[in-house]
């Protein structure tokens, strides 16, 4: 797609059919590169939403202090881990930026005020996920950055200035994990494909009862939910993309979960759409 093209469609052009939003668990970066039911997971949610125009991700890998959007017109597939095989560290994922779509980002958000940054790319949190839904590369993706100041009711209501993109062919996608406390891995069942400690399960099935019943001010408020919501989530990173999902739902719209598996006991990939 020409950049004058996303500008008409971003500042010009007509509303389109309102796109669904996503919550993804990532998980670890090899599955970027291996053949797995999260991996097919992905592959078919591609396949069964309309194809956005661009897409604009919330990673739990980019945090800054204040709020930012990529605004380069080719983003670089950053390589933000260690210690995995050099066939990953080889992928590239060459989708465009779009410097429109940041600045309509930009111009959309009154809270606070955004900057345009031209030195980051895409982190692993962003092309991990989207290359398998994506592979031909061929959407716009641009990122927007987590302030790590601010509280989660910040970022909530923050989100929910973003609700216009969803009418102009944008997919927006939270990428983190529900539960994600690397500290407790169980690395003795790496060779188990689902394992879960009991808390992790147990933390999962609270975070998946609220977000069907609707209970955003509890899930705004996860720090009151428990020893088992305090080890899933040691720290906001990860969870905080999911507020950017739930911010986002409109009365009465479905809610569904796929990928929804524990693995190395203290890790969950549940992954969440609404639309």
């Amino acid at each position: 797609m020409k950049s004058n093209e996303i500008n008409q469609l971003m500042t010009f052009g007509e509303s389109t059919p309102r796109m669904p939003v996503l919550f993804v668990g990532h998980g670890s970066p090899m599955n970027a590169i291996e053949e797995n039911e999260f991996v097919e997971g992905w592959r078919n949610i591609g396949k069964t939403i309309p194809r956005p125009k661009a897409i604009l991700c919330v990673s739990a890998h980019w945090e800054t202090k204040g709020t930012f959007v990529t605004a380069v017109p080719r983003p670089q597939t950053i390589h933000d881990f260690g210690g995995f095989p050099k066939a990953l560290f080889d992928v590239q994922y060459p989708a465009p930026g779009s410097p429109e779509l940041a600045n309509e980002t930009k111009q959309t958000i009154t809270k606070t005020v955004v900057g345009l940054d031209e030195k980051w790319g895409l982190d692993h949190g962003a092309w991990s996920v989207i290359k398998n839904m994506y592979p031909n590369a061929d959407v716009p993706v641009i990122e927007m950055s987590l302030d790590y100041s601010q509280a989660p009711q910040y970022h909530y209501e923050l989100a929910k200035e973003l609700a216009s993109l969803r009418n102009k062919g944008v997919l927006i996608i939270g990428s983190g994990n529900l539960v994600h406390n690397l500290r407790l891995v169980a690395w003795d069942k790496m060779n188990e494909p689902e394992y879960g400690f009991d808390w992790a399960i147990q933390a999962n099935e609270k975070f998946k009862q609220l977000i069907q019943s609707g209970k955003q001010k509890e899930l705004i408020n996860y720090t009151t939910l428990g020893r088992e919501v305090q080890l899933a989530v040691p720290s906001p990173d990860h969870y905080l993309p999911l507020l950017y999902t739930l911010a986002l739902k409109e009365e009465n719209e479905a809610v569904s979960f796929f990928n929804d598996k524990a693995v190395m006991g203290s890790l969950t990939m549940t992954s969440v759409r609404i639309g």
